[in-house]
């Protein structure tokens, strides 16, 4: 099995000469014969940057979304229109109420729109798999499942309720990442990293039995994280040896210029359009 990974930013917040951003993310991989989306953007910048790029959406093998929230899952409905084979991954609280909530006057809906619920629902029990734990997605590749919290400078990344009133913390326990096995090591796929990078890392090298990690790609919400936890996050990832990490999405700039200065060139941020094989 051929094991380079080919790994295409189709949505985020950034994007390349004739594509559409949008505050959302999605990527597209190939590997070993596998075709996988995961996330799936926002609204309407997943159709039309597919095509100004080539990629069949309707060839897609399996669709994962890293969690419920909408600039995630916003679009499924548009690739189960397209595409009545692909299987399906995703926890079984990702379509919980939801609201980002910066302060009492300010908040904000972010689960899943009505729509892509509508569209989940409608998925044929053989090609939904509701993600409680580990899972192989195909040879090689594999999902975390739920990201145990074990650091204690991670967090969610922000203000994140189960309720518009504020009450309950919303731990996003749906937070899930996507690995992937090569000769150069591991490369772990991330939506938003709202366990924490450091966790997400953890349960991937937990989930594959595999210790080495050649590249980490996107988003990783560390854009309103403290100075401590950015220093805190970039020493561990210092001590990895990886090829390349691509920030994408939610990362923020900030952020990205501490990695960069803490990790050098192979720091890449990514954007739509942005492509890479591993």
């Amino acid at each position: 099995m051929d094991a380079t990974a080919t790994i295409t930013v189709l949505v985020d917040d950034k994007a390349g000469e004739g594509l559409i951003t949008e505050h959302g993310f999605s990527l597209w991989i190939e590997m070993g014969g596998s075709r996988i989306l995961f996330d799936t953007g926002h609204e309407k910048a997943l159709a039309h940057n597919a095509e100004k790029l080539g990629i069949r959406l309707e060839d897609a093998d399996a669709v994962i979304l890293s969690h419920g929230h909408y600039d995630h899952s916003g679009g499924i409905s548009h690739i189960l229109r397209k595409n009545a084979k692909a299987h399906v991954y995703v926890h079984p609280a990702a379509g919980i109420l939801r609201y980002s909530i910066p302060s009492p006057d300010k908040a904000k809906a972010v689960h899943m729109p009505q729509d892509a619920q509508a569209a989940l629902a409608g998925v044929p029990s053989d090609r939904l798999h509701v993600t409680t734990q580990p899972v192989f997605v195909a040879p090689g590749i594999g999902l975390t499942g739920p990201i145990p919290r074990k650091t204690d400078f991670e967090d969610t990344g922000g203000p994140f309720f189960l309720d518009a009133e504020a009450r309950t913390r919303d731990l996003i326990d749906d937070d899930q990442a996507l690995w992937m096995k090569t000769p150069q090591g591991l490369i772990i796929i991330s939506g938003c990293s709202h366990s924490g990078i450091i966790n997400t890392i953890a349960a991937v090298r937990n989930a594959s039995g595999e210790s080495t990690i050649a590249a980490i790609i996107g988003g990783l919400h560390l854009r309103s994280s403290s100075a401590e936890r950015l220093a805190k996050t970039n020493a561990v990832l210092r001590t990895l040896n990886m090829n390349v990490v691509v920030p994408c999405h939610c990362t923020g700039d900030t952020a990205v210029e501490s990695l960069r200065a803490s990790l050098g060139e192979m720091v890449k941020p990514g954007y739509a359009g942005f492509r890479i094989s591993v």
